[in-house]
């Protein structure tokens, strides 16, 4: 849950970003708008699209997809910061302190991730599953909510039809037990791969969550900030 809260941190100040006013500088809106597109991309997002605007994906879009998600900086940025969680709860005990305890727990989480990611991206190639989070188009809280947790398990096909995502259980179950492989003894049981997996999942359905509202933060951000601007303006008329 912590690192939800640093990812709406994150966005806060750069999704409204995307309405740069128009003296602005070009340099900071490039940088701003790299910034947002890591985001959207780490998230697995379809930027603010909507589930009506679907379009399948191509295979070279796919193949895009996957190896600017594995280059992106944020998910290094998120191995860092949960290796750091981690060597401060001394997790787990038999690696020890230092540099040398860091490097071998952000090794773990980064070769879970990308597990995870790889065999996520070979499943969907061949099942045609789309497992970008497009936004509901629905109006109510409850309603938004349901669509986000379902969409956590679920994914499109071509056609636009959404059934339980294999590629994604299979990539999260993947990650989760193959790295017991490496993991010392107090965390390479059958029962911590199922415990990981049950976590991944969860901290999915969280996210799902996250990425339904995060784009309407974006825009309430973005008229706050708008009102000072325009009262700056008629200030100089």
């Amino acid at each position: 849950m912590g690192w939800i809260a640093l990812l709406l941190l994150l966005s806060a100040p750069l999704l409204p970003a995307q309405n740069q006013t128009d003296d602005a500088s070009g340099k900071k809106s490039g940088v701003v708008d790299k910034t947002v597109d890591y985001l959207t991309n780490y998230l697995n997002m379809a930027g603010a699209q909507k589930a009506s605007a679907f379009q399948p994906l191509t295979q070279h879009e796919r193949t895009a997809l996957y190896f600017k998600t594995m280059t992106n900086p944020l998910g290094f940025l998120k191995a860092a910061a949960s290796a750091g969680i981690d060597q401060a709860n001394d997790k787990p005990e038999e690696w020890e302190q230092g540099a040398s305890g860091y490097g071998k727990r952000f090794a773990n989480i980064l070769g879970q991730y990308s597990i995870q990611r790889t065999v996520t991206f070979g499943i969907s190639s061949v099942t045609h599953e789309d497992n970008r989070y497009f936004n509901s188009g629905k109006h109510g809280i409850w309603p938004r909510t349901g669509y986000a947790l379902e969409s956590s398990v679920l994914a499109r096909h071509d056609d636009g039809s959404r059934n339980i995502s294999i590629s994604q259980l299979g990539g999260v179950a993947a990650g989760a037990f193959l790295s017991r492989l490496w993991q010392p003894p107090s965390q390479s049981s059958a029962e911590d791969g199922a415990i990981s997996f049950g976590l991944t999942m969860a901290s999915n359905t969280a996210f799902s969550v996250v990425k339904e509202f995060l784009p309407d933060l974006g825009r309430a951000l973005a008229k706050k900030r708008k009102k000072p601007a325009d009262v700056q303006k008629e200030v100089q008329k």
